[in-house]
């Protein structure tokens, strides 16, 4: 008898919509300092470029 993966049990088709999600990670600079800082943000990958304008 052949083995079954334990990863071939799970459905993992359920949970595809976390695929559509995407991170973005933005450098601000300190005006005061001159140093950088990180904003990240999840974002939907349909509105990439419309949250980056905002920025």
């Amino acid at each position: 008898m052949a083995k079954v993966s334990k990863n071939a049990r799970t459905d993992r088709g359920k949970f595809s919509g976390g695929k559509d999600m995407v991170k973005i990670i933005v450098a601000v600079k300190n005006p005061e300092t001159g140093s950088y800082s990180y904003k990240e943000k999840m974002v939907h990958k349909d509105k990439v470029k419309e949250e980056l304008k905002a920025q």
